[in-house]
C-alpha cells in the first residue's frame, strides 16, 4: 500500500462441546541433571493508590538500560541460558531431526516474483544456503540474464560477522538512481540508515543513525524524510534531510507534542503530496504538504478527536478518507483540498462487512476487509460507488489481500493467497478480464501433499455466551496416528492491538501434524478477527475476556474430542505471552506444554513507568494505572508476575531478547525467577535470553529456524509424543 496506514502504536511487536473431559494424561517428569538457577531475592517496595508492590526481581532491571553491563544481572542470565543447554542436550537428537524436516521443507534457492516498478523490474531471492537474500532488478523487456540482472544490495555482506541483522526500509528513488536502505545489527530496532548510488554502485557519505521509520522521497528524489528515535524509543518527528548535506541541518517538517503518539509519514497513490500521520492506539491526526516543497505549507486534514482514527490518500485532487468517527467497522469517506475535514461518504459503515484498508488506482480503486472473519478483497468504480467486483477464491477458509502493487497506472493487482492447507501463493489479478493468474506457489521440496490434511472452523461458546471462532488444522489419519483416541493439540492466540491472527500456512508446524497432533488458533477478542468490536472487547477494562477466551477455547476443544485436558500445549508471544503468563495463573491444569516468546508479563510494573520506551502509547490499550485507580486494580489482578502464586505449574520454555526494546528482558527473566521460587510442582522450567537479539528473536532464515525445532522439541518431549 502506498498510502500511510491508520497508526497504532508498535504491539509490545507476532488457539472445545460433547462428552466428560478426559483426565490428563499423567507424564513421568523427565528432569536434567543440571541445576536450576535461583535468582537471588531483594527487597524492593513502591506504593501506589495505597496498595504496597513487592517486587524482590526488580533488581534484574540493570539501571544502566539500555546498557546492560551489571555483572550480576548478566550472571543469571547466563545461567539460565546454561541450564537451557543442559536440559536441552538429552533432546539434541530431537531438534536436529525437527530442524532438518524443517530445513528440508524449504526452498533454499528461492525468488520472489518480479514487480514492475516504472522501468525496472525489481525481486529479491536467497541462494542455496544463504541466511539472507540479495535484491536486484533489470530494465522491463530485457532478457532474464546474469548480465542484466543486476545486483542491488546483498544482506549476507551486511550481516557478515553480526549476529544479528535485519533490513528495514528499501526505498528505491523514483528516477531509479538511488537506493535508501537502513538495517538493524543488533535487535534494538534502532536503524542505520545509508543511501547507494545504483549508478555507480557507491555508498553516499550520507548517515543517518537512529531512525525508526520508513525512507520516503522527496524533492525530485534529492531528499528523504525519516523519523529519528528519541532516548525511549518513540518517533515524534519527521525529519527532512537533502543528499549531500550534513545531518545539522536536517529540517524538521512536524514534531509530535503528545509523548503517546508516534509519527510515520509516506506519499500518496499519485506520489504528489508527502503524507505526514500521528497517532496512538486510538486517535490519529494527518498532514499533507506537496511532495517537491515539504517545507511548505501544511494542511491538517482534521484535528485529532480522542477515539477517532483515520488515514487518507490523494487522487487528482480528491482526498479519501478511512475513517471510524461514525462506525465502529469504518467508512471510506470523500473531501476536497480546499475543505480536508468536511468528509462526503462514499462506503458507509456496516456491521456485516468490517472495512480495514483502501488503495487507489488510476482507473479503480480497490477496498479489502473482512465479511464474518473471512478476507474480501473487492474493486470499485470511481463513477459508481455501487460498482463491486469481489475477487473470490475456492476454498471456504483462506487469507489474502494485496501484495506490493507500486504502479498507480496498472491493470493487474498483485495478491497473496494461502490457506491452513494451501501453501503461500501469489496472483496476478487481470481487471480487464477479471481473472487470477497463478505465479507462484510456494515450493516444498521434501514434498507436500495438502489431500492429507483437513481444516475446521468452529464456534465455542465462552462463558458470557460469545462465540469465538476456532481454526483447526490436523492430518487425515490423525485418529490412527493417536490410536483412535483424541490426541495432543497445540492452541495458539494473540489476542491484542486488533491484530488478527490469519488461518494461514505453515511448513514447521507440518512437523507437529506428522506427529499425531493438531494446531488451532483461536481468535479471541482483542484481535478484530470479526470486526473492530470484537476488539475493543478484549482492550483496557475488558482485557479478560481475552484470556478467557483462550481458556474456555481449550476446554471446548477437549469437549468437542479434538484432545483431552492436560494435552494441549499452547504458545503466545508478545501480548500474545500475556495471555500465556494469565492462563497459566488461572487454569494451569489444562496445559501440558506452554512456550511463552518474549512474554509481556510485567504488565503492572511496565505501565507504572513512564519512562520505558513503548508506556505512553499503551496506555490506551491496556489502561493508566499511574492516573486511574480503576485501571491500576485490574491490571493488578492479572498481570501475570503479579499473580504467581504457590501452585503446580505446567512445563514452560520462556524466551527473551537482551536488547528487545518491546518487551525488555526483565519481563520475562523476573517472571521466571518469581516461578521458580514458588511453584510446587518438579516441572521442568526454561528461561533461554538471546544475548546478540531482540523481539523477534535470532535473524537468518535457518538460525531461526532452529529456534522453532526447539520448541517444537520442547512440547513434544513433555506431551509425550513419539519423537
Amino acid at each position: 500500500m502506498r498510502h500511510l496506514p491508520l497508526l497504532a502504536t508498535m504491539a509490545l511487536a507476532a488457539g472445545l462441546p460433547a462428552a466428560a473431559v478426559a483426565q490428563p494424561v499423567q507424564q513421568e517428569p523427565v528432569l536434567s541433571q543440571a541445576t536450576p538457577p535461583v535468582a537471588e531475592q531483594r527487597p524492593h517496595e513502591f506504593t501506589r493508590h495505597g496498595v504496597t508492590i513487592s517486587d524482590p526481581y526488580n533488581w534484574l532491571r540493570d539501571q544502566s538500560y539500555p546498557t546492560v553491563d551489571d555483572a550480576d544481572v548478566l550472571a543469571y542470565l547466563n545461567a539460565e541460558n546454561a541450564y537451557f543447554e543442559a536440559a536441552m542436550a538429552p533432546h539434541q537428537a530431537l531438534v536436529e531431526t525437527l530442524f532438518t524436516e524443517m530445513r528440508g521443507r524449504i526452498k533454499e534457492d528461492d525468488s520472489t516474483v518480479p514487480q514492475k516498478d516504472g522501468d525496472w523490474l525489481y525481486w529479491s531471492k536467497f541462494e542455496e544456503g544463504d541466511e539472507y537474500r540479495k535484491h536486484y532488478r533489470r530494465r522491463v523487456g530485457a532478457p532474464d540474464t546474469a548480465e542484466n540482472n543486476i545486483l542491488l544490495l546483498d544482506e549476507t555482506v551486511l550481516a557478515e560477522g553480526k549476529e544479528y541483522f535485519r533490513l528495514a526500509a528499501f526505498s528505491v528513488s523514483k528516477n531509479g538512481r538511488f537506493l535508501a536502505y537502513s538495517y538493524d545489527d543488533n535487535g534494538s530496532e534502532r536503524f542505520t540508515a545509508r543511501v547507494k548510488d545504483l549508478d555507480t554502485g557507491d555508498l553516499l557519505p550520507d548517515v543517518i543513525p537512529e531512525t525508526l521509520s520508513g525512507l520516503t522521497w522527496v524533492m525530485n528524489d534529492t531528499a528523504l524524510v525519516y523519523g529519528k528515535a528519541t532516548p525511549e524509543w518513540r518517533v515524534d518527528n519527521a525529519r527532512l534531510h537533502r543528499l549531500g548535506t550534513p545531518l545539522e541541518q536536517d529540517v524538521e517538517l512536524y514534531h509530535e507534542e503528545d509523548e503517546g503518539f508516534r509519527v510515520g509519514t509516506g506519499l500518496s497513490a499519485q506520489e504528489d503530496w508527502l503524507i505526514i500521520a500521528t497517532g496512538d492506539n486510538e486517535t490519529s491526526e494527518v498532514r499533507l504538504v506537496r511532495a517537491d516543497d515539504p517545507t511548505g505549507a501544511q494542511i491538517l486534514v482534521r484535528p485529532r478527536q480522542r477515539g477517532v482514527e483515520y488515514s487518507v490518500d490523494v487522487r487528482e485532487g480528491t482526498l479519501f478518507v478511512h475513517t471510524n468517527d461514525d462506525h465502529v467497522n469504518f467508512r471510506l469517506a470523500t473531501a476536497s483540498l480546499e475543505a480536508p475535514g468536511e468528509w462526503s461518504t462514499l462506503i458507509p459503515g456496516s456491521d456485516e462487512f468490517y472495512l480495514t484498508d483502501f488503495d487507489l488506482f488510476r482507473d479503480f480503486y480497490v477496498t479489502e476487509g473482512r465479511r464474518k472473519g473471512l478476507d474480501q478483497v473487492e474493486l470499485r468504480d470511481y463513477a459508481d460507488a455501487r460498482s463491486v467486483t469481489p475477487i473470490t477464491f475456492p476454498e471456504a477458509s483462506y487469507v489474502t489481500g494485496l501484495s506490493n502493487n507500486p504502479e498507480y497506472d496498472t491493470d493487474r493487482l498483485r495478491l497473496s493467497y494461502q490457506s491452513m492447507v494451501t501453501p503461500g501463493s501469489v496472483y496476478d489479478y487481470h481487471v480487464a478480464d477479471r481473472r487470477l493468474e497463478l505465479l507462484k506457489q510456494q515450493e516444498i521440496p521434501s514434498g507436500y501433499d495438502p489431500a492429507l490434511y483437513t481444516t475446521d472452523r468452529v464456534e465455542i461458546a465462552a462463558r458470557d455466551g460469545t462465540m469465538v471462532p476456532v481454526s483447526i488444522v490436523y492430518r487425515r489419519d490423525r485418529d490412527q496416528l493417536n490410536g483412535g483416541t483424541g490426541g495432543p493439540l497445540h492452541l495458539y492466540a494473540y489476542g491484542s492491538y486488533g491484530i488478527a491472527i490469519p488461518p494461514g500456512f505453515s511448513t514447521s508446524r507440518l512437523s507437529l501434524l506428522d506427529r499425531g497432533m493438531a494446531f488451532a488458533i483461536a481468535h479471541v477478542r482483542g484481535g478484530d478477527d470479526l470486526g473492530r468490536n470484537w476488539y475493543l472487547q478484549g482492550k483496557t477494562t475488558q482485557r479478560l475476556k481475552t484470556f478467557n477466551d483462550f481458556v474456555d477455547a481449550a476446554k471446548g476443544l477437549a469437549a468437542l474430542g479434538y484432545t483431552t485436558e492436560g494435552r494441549i500445549s499452547a504458545s503466545g508471544g508478545s501480548a500474545g505471552g500475556t495471555v500465556m503468563g494469565a492462563v497459566v495463573n488461572s487454569d494451569p491444569q489444562l496445559w501440558g506444554a506452554v512456550a511463552a516468546h518474549v512474554p509481556f508479563v510485567d504488565v503492572l510494573n511496565t505501565m507504572l513507568d513512564g519512562t520505558l520506551p513503548l508506556t505512553p502509547g499503551e496506555w490506551p490499550e491496556w489502561g493508566d494505572p499511574i492516573n486511574d485507580r480503576a485501571a491500576f486494580e485490574l491490571i493488578r489482578s492479572y498481570s501475570p508476575y503479579d499473580n504467581v502464586t504457590a501452585q503446580a505449574y505446567p512445563p514452560l520454555l520462556i524466551t527473551a531478547g537482551l536488547n528487545d526494546p518491546r518487551v525488555t528482558y526483565w519481563e520475562p527473566a523476573k517472571w521466571a525467577a518469581r516461578l521458580r521460587s514458588v511453584k510446587t510442582d518438579d516441572n521442568i522450567l526454561l528461561l533461554k535470553t538471546n544475548m546478540g537479539a531482540g523481539h523477534g528473536g535470532k535473524s537468518g532464515r535457518f538460525t531461526s529456524l532452529r529456534e522453532t525445532a526447539e520448541e517444537y522439541a520442547f512440547i513434544l518431549w513433555q506431551l509425550g509424543v513419539e519423537p
